[in-house]
């Protein structure tokens, strides 16, 4: 007999990406600093990219833990195709290994989650202060920050 909460049917799933998964085969290079402080080199294929991540199956297994920093960059004949998240545009990109696949015994590759250390775009964000500063009356400003009096106010 199985627990419902072994089942994974039973479970709803939901979608908690932040951004679309394209599914794409680009050829793509990972570099790195091993635990001894040696450069290691990967060639890699992509297997799908968002804005935010990409998951990619390594031609050779490598030794690499999860968690650890990676330089990703795509090679760059396949940098200006239609439709690539514009934060894979950028030469290298420093992203750090959030899961790994080990190689199966029947052939499949090793493939490997890493997420890309880009700065998110939040949209549904109200303006930072510091942007208001440039953009707001002074006045707006003071009262954002609430520390001054309306009336105390130097007008220019």
């Amino acid at each position: 007999m199985k627990a419902a909460w072994a089942d994974p049917l039973s479970r709803p799933t939901t979608n908690m990406r932040t951004a679309e998964r394209t599914n794409i085969m680009l050829p793509a290079r990972l570099t790195w600093k091993d635990q001894r402080g040696a450069t290691r080199f990967a060639s890699v294929i992509t297997r799908d990219v968002s804005d935010f991540g990409v998951f990619v199956e390594c031609q050779a297994p490598i030794s690499i833990t999860k968690f650890r920093l990676v330089h990703f960059q795509l090679e760059r004949d396949v940098r200006d195709i239609n439709g690539l998240p514009e934060s894979l545009r950028q030469a290298r990109l420093l992203s750090a290994v959030s899961r790994i696949h080990a190689p199966t015994r029947a052939g499949g590759r090793q493939g490997l989650a890493l997420r890309l250390m880009v700065d998110p775009r939040r949209r549904s964000q109200p303006e930072r202060l510091e942007t208001l500063v440039e953009t707001a009356p002074l006045t707006l400003i003071a009262a954002l920050a609430g520390s001054v009096a309306e009336d105390s106010l130097v007008r220019l």
